[in-house]
């Protein structure tokens, strides 16, 4: 079970990642055009010890949450891991649908 587990996980932080590259660069455009001044993606009780106005430092810390949890097996690393990246894909898709963003 842990093996599919990990590989669900795998999967899921891949499609995150490739996701989050899309997003990022829709952000800077926005950025340059004045639109997009906010602070921090999620907010500080969202889960994510980061905080940063772009996806990849949330995207970095789920992956380190997976070697951790690798390396533990812990339920409640797994548990707060499955959480921030269902928030991630939450944000993303919220994202993508307002932003017109393409993912290639």
């Amino acid at each position: 079970m842990p093996e599919k587990i990990n590989q669900q996980l795998l999967d899921n932080i891949s499609q995150i990642l490739k996701r989050s590259l899309a997003a990022d660069a829709t952000l800077a455009d926005l950025r340059s055009k004045n639109k997009a001044t906010f602070k921090a993606i999620f907010t500080k009780d969202a889960g994510f010890n980061c905080s940063d106005n772009t996806f990849q430092p949330y995207v970095e810390e789920v992956a380190d949450d997976l070697i951790s949890w690798q390396g533990s097996q812990d339920k409640a690393l797994l548990i707060a891991l499955v959480k921030k990246i269902e928030k991630l894909f939450t944000v993303l898709a919220n994202f993508e649908k307002n932003n017109s963003v393409t993912i290639h």
